[in-house]
């Protein structure tokens, strides 16, 4: 099953759960108001039944004060003409019927009763009696009321849920049209034209955020773009010079018979240039295992004094040649992998000594720095020279970018130093930092020591 077929659709999905919630909430309601209904009947049936227990009281104990006029035939007769929904029957305390205006007719399943004494007179033991009195209560009339209720309830129950559902409908329609507006101002959105933003000014403000963050990404995409085709523009200059210079000697060593010795300077000069193109290959390949996010190979904790102390031995004999002194301040230790930040740090020496001002010292300065939850290790290469303008400092760490647009000694310097440098901090887990003024430039690496 695809994953398209498990996922509900939204108008359908919000149509529904609107109607479902419509027929609850309307059937809550109407329940309440049957219930309210039963219960109000309830109670004024129990009052009707006090209202008939106190007259049927009454008018006995009336009877008894007119010295007994009536029989008790004759009163209950009169007390029940026009109320053809109340019966009366009275039994005295041997259980023999003395009156009973039930008929066949009455409900025995559908009524209330109430049972009561009472006292009467009568005719033929000429005596003041007492007796059981029964008074019932047709409900018929009552329950047909509630039942014709709970259908009138029920129909506009269901005629309620689908008008409401129907208008629903519309409306979860309509709320969707702003989707509907973006997904189709994305579909405009090509790759010939990353320039184009979407327009959130028309949209609810439920859906500003995702316009904010799709703008955002799109933001990032047109840089990598940018930076994509300025790379590849780059790699194809780079490429160029050199290949064309192994082609043009080439071609002219091979237009007539030379000497051995003139042979061999060219294949020395063409020696020269494919090592080139082999160091700019062999760096694009490690920046592209970087940038899969390959990690350090071993990383183990140590001194990074003596690493920086090796480097620079190693640069010892260019300083010399640019009059220069290397200088190792400080120590600082961290999980490193050696190998990576020795070639990390003969990177930015080899940056640092060639902006470096004749007769300065470029220091490498090591510190551990305690932050507010881990602790890092501070690499810095600082040299003195000309500061480098803030247009080009935040771009440093670019790929083939270089802040002297003649690419001046671009044949010993091909622009991706400083972006292997933030390769390997990255493989680290840590990051770069660049800083320049009049008193000169600082580039480094903060790496995790804890």
């Amino acid at each position: 099953m695809s994953a398209a077929a498990t996922v509900p659709h939204l108008g359908k999905y919000l149509f529904r759960w609107l109607a479902i919630l419509t027929m609850l909430g309307l059937g809550a309601v109407s329940l309440a108001v049957y219930l309210v209904f039963d219960h109000t009947l309830s109670v004024r049936q129990q009052e009707m039944l006090d209202q008939k227990q106190a007259s049927l009281t009454h008018v006995l104990a009336d009877d008894l004060q007119e010295h007994r006029t009536k029989s008790l035939q004759h009163m209950l007769t009169d007390f029940l003409a026009g109320h053809g929904d109340y019966a009366v029957y009275i039994r005295d305390d041997a259980g023999n019927t003395l009156f009973d205006s039930r008929t066949a007719s009455f409900p025995a399943h559908h009524s209330i009763e109430r049972s009561f004494r009472v006292s009467f007179y009568s005719e033929q033991s000429e005596q003041l009696l007492s007796a059981n009195a029964t008074l019932v209560m047709d409900r018929r009339p009552d329950d047909a009321l509630l039942r014709s209720l709970a259908w009138t309830l029920f129909a506009s129950m269901v005629a309620g849920s689908l008008i409401l559902s129907l208008f629903g409908r519309l409306l979860v329609k309509k709320s969707l049209h702003p989707i509907k507006a973006l997904v189709t101002q994305i579909g405009e959105i090509t790759a010939k034209d990353f320039e184009k933003r979407l327009d959130g000014s028309a949209l609810p403000q439920e859906l500003h955020p995702l316009v904010t963050q799709f703008n955002a990404l799109l933001d990032r995409l047109a840089d990598a773009y940018r930076q994509l085709e300025s790379f590849n523009a780059d790699v194809a200059h780079e490429l160029n010079t050199p290949l064309a210079t192994l082609i043009s000697s080439s071609e002219v060593v091979l237009r007539k018979p030379r000497p051995v010795e003139e042979m061999r300077e060219v294949l020395e000069s063409n020696l020269e240039d494919l090592r080139r193109i082999a160091s700019i290959v062999g760096d694009m390949l490690f920046l592209s295992r970087a940038d899969r996010g390959a990690g350090a190979r071993e990383k183990k904790y140590a001194r990074l004094g003596p690493v920086a102390s090796e480097v620079a031995d190693f640069y010892e004999a260019v300083a010399l040649e640019a009059n220069l002194r290397i200088e190792v301040d400080g120590d600082a230790s961290a999980p490193i992998d050696a190998p990576l930040i020795r070639r990390a740090l003969s990177n930015l020496l080899s940056n640092a000594t060639r902006y470096a001002s004749a007769g300065s010292v470029v220091v490498i300065q090591l510190r551990n720095r305690q932050q507010a939850d881990h602790q890092e290790a501070v690499i810095t290469v600082r040299n003195e020279g000309a500061g480098i303008d803030a247009t080009h400092l935040r771009h440093l760490f670019e790929r083939f970018y270089r802040a002297d647009s003649s690419r001046h000694n671009a044949d010993h310097n091909h622009g991706l130093g400083l972006a292997i440098v933030q390769a390997i901090a990255k493989m680290h887990g840590g990051s770069v930092f660049a800083e320049s003024d009049e008193d000169g430039t600082r580039i480094g690496i903060i790496l995790p020591a804890s």
